[in-house]
C-alpha cells in the first residue's frame, strides 16, 4: 500500500482545484434591467409597445413592472385552469386556426386581440374576427378581466381534450419554445407530443380552478 506524503496530497490538491477551474461553467440567466444573476424561476416583464418578454430579478421586477405608465408591465405567475369555458367546434372554426393549440392575448400596439399558435419556426400571429371574438366574450365573461399584453386564453384542443388556461404570456411562449425545439420532420415526432403532454399536464398541476 503506497503512503501519500503531504506534498503529494498538496500537489493533488493544487491539480484538483486547476480542473475545477478549467470546466466549462454553465451560462446562467441575467436580469434584462440590472444583469444580476437569476435563479431558474424568475419574474418576467414584457415592454407592451415592442412585445418583448425580459427576463428579470425581483426587485427590477418590483421596481418598473408596477408603474402605471412605465415602459413594462410585469407579467403575472399565476395559472388559472378553466372547466367551464365555453368554445365550441363552431367558435373555434371561426378563428381559422390551422391547429389545435393556439393562445390569445389583447395587444395593446395592435388594438385589438391576435392570436398565436406554435410552429417549428416559432410563434405564428393570425387575426381574430372581431366579431368572433365578441361572441366568445359574450359567452365567457372571464376574459373581460384579463390584462392586455400580459394575459393569455391559452387552448389545448389536441387529442380528446379541450382544455382552457388563463395564463401569463411567459408559459405560452415557453410551450412555443418547446414545439421549436423539438419539432421533428412533417409531424413534429414522438419527442415533441411528449413535451407538449408534459407541458400541460404540469400547467393543470399548479393552476388554480377558475
Amino acid at each position: 500500500m503506497k503512503i501519500e506524503t503531504r506534498a503529494e496530497g498538496r500537489e493533488q490538491s493544487a491539480f484538483a482545484s486547476i480542473r475545477r477551474y478549467a470546466r466549462p461553467r454553465q451560462a446562467r440567466e441575467r436580469c434584462g434591467i440590472c444583469d444580476a444573476g437569476l435563479a431558474a424561476e424568475h419574474a418576467h416583464l414584457i415592454e407592451s409597445a415592442v412585445g418583448r418578454l425580459t427576463c428579470a430579478c425581483e426587485p427590477c421586477a418590483i421596481l418598473f413592472g408596477n408603474q402605471d405608465a412605465g415602459r413594462y408591465r410585469r407579467v403575472p405567475r399565476d395559472a388559472w385552469f378553466l372547466p367551464e369555458f365555453q368554445l365550441s367546434e363552431v367558435a373555434w372554426e371561426g378563428f381559422s386556426i390551422p391547429i389545435n393549440l393556439a393562445f390569445f392575448v389583447h395587444s395593446t400596439p395592435a388594438g385589438r386581440v391576435v392570436a398565436y399558435y406554435p410552429s417549428p419556426g416559432g410563434a405564428v400571429q393570425s387575426l381574430v374576427s372581431l366579431d368572433e371574438w365578441a361572441a366568445l366574450v359574450a359567452e365567457n365573461p372571464v376574459l373581460g378581466r384579463f390584462e392586455p399584453d400580459v394575459e393569455c386564453l391559452l387552448v389545448n384542443r389536441v387529442g380528446e381534450t379541450c382544455d382552457c388556461y388563463r395564463v401569463g404570456i411567459d408559459a405560452c411562449y415557453k410551450l412555443v419554445g418547446l414545439v421549436r425545439m423539438n419539432w421533428r420532420g412533417m409531424t413534429g415526432g414522438t419527442a415533441v407530443w411528449n413535451e407538449i403532454n408534459r407541458f400541460f399536464n404540469g400547467l393543470k398541476e399548479r393552476s388554480s380552478h377558475a
